[in-house]
């Protein structure tokens, strides 16, 4: 890894409790394979940030991006602020359920990529991501296969633009789900927390 705070990244993830199963060095890797997919992106969302990947990764790699990482676990959001601080790297975390998040109008449809890793079955996935977008945004999602989610994505106002293989160490079937904002999304959505995973639309 090129840049020292890849690795130190790395080896802050491993160092703490319940983070990942898999070796980190290869999901922040795994993580970058989204460089080639922000374009000209200047505010990014990572929903179910987790260990911070991939949205600290980015903003390593992307100092101009402003990043925001939604996690709902506060024992990772901890993890999440102390990353941040020791890299140095201006990131806002929201301690809060993506679900609840999406309504606030600090965040609602405010950026031009959510992202998301290992967070969710693709229906279940865009009523969590898809609200942070802004109409003329994208959401990139890292899946291993191709997920039918087209209902979904339209109730949202989406429209699936590309499935591109992506593949990396970590998962060597990866690809990234390419879904376009193209209208708002109706202000019913997201639902109350957990129905999206319960009842995915």
């Amino acid at each position: 890894m090129q840049d020292f705070r890849l690795a130190e990244l790395a080896r802050m993830i491993e160092a703490w409790p319940g983070l990942v199963s898999s070796p980190a060095e290869d999901l922040v890797a795994d993580s970058l394979v989204l460089l080639d997919h922000l374009g000209a992106a200047r505010r990014l969302v990572d929903v179910g940030s987790g260990g911070g990947l991939p949205g600290l990764a980015l903003k390593v790699a992307r100092p101009d991006l402003a990043v925001t990482l939604v996690e709902a676990d506060q024992d990772k959001a901890a993890f999440l602020v102390q990353a941040a601080a020791k890299l140095e790297l201006e990131a806002e975390v929201v301690a809060r359920r993506a679900e609840d998040a999406a309504h606030d109008e600090r965040y609602r449809e405010r950026f031009d990529v959510a992202v998301a890793r290992a967070l969710a079955p693709m229906r279940t996935l865009v009523e969590l991501c898809l609200p942070f977008v802004k109409v003329g945004g994208r959401l990139l999602a890292q899946k291993t296969h191709d997920e039918e989610a087209g209902h979904a994505i339209e109730v949202l106002g989406g429209r699936l633009d590309s499935v591109i293989p992506a593949p990396s160490q970590a998962r060597s079937r990866g690809v990234v789900v390419v879904v376009r904002k193209v209208a708002p999304t109706p202000v019913a959505y997201p639902r109350r927390p957990g129905v999206p995973s319960r009842r995915p639309l």
